[in-house]
């Protein structure tokens, strides 16, 4: 039996949706996208859910897009009701999200932490616009959010260099809005 690759744990008003996919860094590819897709519609639709967190599993938020899925051309797709490259990072939902960032959210995985109303970061977090390293651009969001949340100058040093911002310095930049115990994102 396949293990799932989005997990979908509801505790009271709260959701967290975990991406799981350890052997990828918790890196999206298309049947990913189209769980995340499907969580957060799904959550937008629960009456009894109040806040949903996005989280990753076994201590990495999501390393972005899994880049050998695009290579065997099995590309995330984008679709009218909101589904982007990501999964639901086109959306927009009635209700706020929280990124619980442990370990790396880089490239797409950092497109998915700005979709989020909040970010909060383990201490020892690492955030950054690294699909720049392999000539890729923010397909999902990024280049409107990223600006939005941090400023245009601090947006185009991430942009144009991919270099990687520890948790203190997202904070101070405003990228993400507190930081916490290494481990203690999701709580």
């Amino acid at each position: 039996m396949a293990m799932p690759l989005v997990d979908v744990v509801k505790n009271g008003p709260v959701t967290t949706v975990v991406i799981d996919r350890v052997d990828v860094r918790n890196a999206v590819d298309r049947p990913t996208a189209e769980a995340l897709a499907e969580a957060f519609r799904a959550f937008d639709g629960d009456a009894e859910a109040r806040v949903g967190v996005l989280a990753g599993a076994h201590g990495t938020f999501c390393a972005g897009a899994d880049l050998k899925g695009f290579a065997a051309g099995r590309a995330n797709r984008v679709l009218p009701e909101g589904d982007g490259p990501m999964g639901p990072s086109r959306m927009l939902l009635s209700k706020p999200v929280i990124a619980a960032i442990s370990g790396h959210a880089v490239a797409g995985g950092l497109e998915l932490a700005l979709w989020c109303d909040l970010r909060v970061a383990d201490e020892d977090a690492v955030l950054g616009v690294f699909c720049r390293r392999w000539g890729v651009p923010l397909i999902d969001g990024g280049t409107i959010r990223l600006p939005r949340v941090v400023g245009h100058g601090r947006a185009m040093d991430l942009i144009l260099t991919g270099r990687a911002v520890d948790a203190q310095e997202a904070l101070a930049m405003g990228l993400v809005n507190r930081v916490v115990p290494r481990g203690t994102a999701r709580e």
